[in-house]
This record gives C-alpha cells, structure tokens and sequence, in this order.
C-alpha cells in the first residue's frame, strides 16, 4: 500500500475528529450532516453555473478592448471570469466563437429592437434621424461595446473570417437601417433624393469618430481646446446633415 503523505493524513484526521465533536455536541446523525451539505451547496453551482455566459462574455469583451483580438488569450478570458479554459471551451469552441458572441450579444442583438422603434415612431423623420444617433450613442457609443469599433477597425485586415461576420452582422444591417430612415424621409416629403450609398456614409462617419475620439484620438486633445461633448457634436452633425453650411433662403426650409 502506498505510504499516505503526513499532511494529508493529517487533514483527514482533522476533518473526522471535527465531525466526530459537532455530532456528540449536536446530536445529530451523521446522514443528516451530510444531507444538509450537499442541499446548501447544490444551489450555489447552479447558479454559479447559469451565470457563467454572461461572466465570460463580459470579461471577453474588457479583454479584447483592452488588449485587441490577436492579443488577448483564451485563458486570460477564462481567469477573469473566475473559470478554468476548459469551462470557457464548453460555451464557445474557440475564441472567434466567443468574439462573434460578444458582438452578438453587445452590438448586433439590438437591431431587432432598433427596427422594431422604426415600425412605431411617430415624429417627423428629422427627429428619427436625431433620436437614431442619440440612442446609439447611449446604447452603444457611451459603453464598452464601442471599443469593438476601433477593435475591427485595427484588426479586420488580419482576421478575414471575423471581417466577413462583422460586415454581415453590424455593418449591412446598420446599412439598411440608415437607408429605411433616409427613405421614410423621401416618401413623406421631407427628404430630397440622394445617392444613398454615400449620405449613410455620412450619417456613420460621425458616429465612427466619437468611437475613434473616445478611444484614441481624445489623449491627443490639446488642453487649450474645449471639450468634447459627445451629445452636444451630435447635435451639431444632425444639424450639419439636415441643413448644410449654405445659408438657406426663406423657400428651402426644412421641418425638424
């Protein structure tokens, strides 16, 4: 028989003389004890275990804006959620699986409630404009999904497969979303024709640049200049977008 090492012997020693003590002190029989350890334990892992998800995909998603796609290690996700790698591996196969997951679940989840406030808005199509960018801004601009943004911005060159998803699950319905508007405003009147391809690039261009401000360019602000008001420069984009610069004569207004 092999020779029991010392220390453990003499945790088990330990653990029996405890239970032997709390059962003459108690009365209790030592099923019972063992019956109630197992009742008050049994729900701490389930709801340890439905939490994880949530846990992962919210320590991948500070890790792969903290430290980029290519950077950012498997088992750093796993440690920060408090798991072991092969915990992360039974929810996501591989770390693109869990990068199109925190998209999914951060970013491109939303456009189902987003085309939803289209069906039911009933301001002027102006105002839908306006409350489009606001509201992105608010649900996404303002939080850590943004940094998925720039993340695809520097990376998307080097990871073809992850392009290719972002393009199908982002940025074509953000397309189609942003045309639907601009065409509600033709059909009502309110908007003239343009080229579409280009004025949605348009409307996104200022967006892009508050993520790209957030997360980059704002330390390279000079102190001298104001700050930056993220509601305030999209008041001003809006503007710019429905107006122009040109001075507009008493027969070219535009209801807002």
């Amino acid at each position: 028989m092999a020779e029991v090492p010392i220390a453990l012997d003499l945790t088990l020693w330990q653990m029996h003389r405890y239970i032997t003590n709390q059962l003459v002190i108690n009365q209790m029989p030592l099923s019972n004890l063992l019956n109630l350890g197992a009742a008050n334990a049994a729900p701490r892992r389930e709801r340890r275990k439905e939490a994880r998800p949530g846990e992962l995909l919210d320590a991948a998603l500070d890790l792969f804006v903290e430290k980029g796609f290519a950077a950012t290690r498997a088992e750093e996700v796993a440690a920060r959620a408090g798991v072991s790698k092969g915990t992360l591996f039974l929810y996501f196969p591989s770390k693109e699986e869990l990068f199109k997951a925190v998209v999914r679940e951060s970013i491109s989840g939303r456009f189902n409630e987003w085309n939803a406030e289209f069906e039911t808005f009933e301001g002027t199509t102006a105002e839908m404009l306006r409350y489009c960018m606001n509201t992105w801004w608010e649900r996404i601009g303002a939080t850590k999904a943004s940094g998925i943004t720039k993340l695809m911005m520097s990376e998307a060159g080097n990871f073809p497969e992850l392009a290719a998803f972002y393009q199908q699950e982002v940025m074509t319905p953000a397309h189609q979303l942003i045309g639907r508007v601009l065409q509600r405003g033709v059909d009502r009147g309110e908007f003239r024709q343009l080229d579409w391809t280009y004025t949605i690039f348009s409307v996104i261009a200022p967006l892009t640049f508050l993520v790209m401000w957030k997360h980059s360019f704002g330390a390279c602000q000079p102190v001298s200049m104001p700050a930056l008001v993220p509601e305030q420069y999209i008041a001003n984009q809006v503007d710019l977008l429905l107006h122009g610069l040109c001075v507009r004569h008493p027969d070219e207004s535009l209801k807002t």
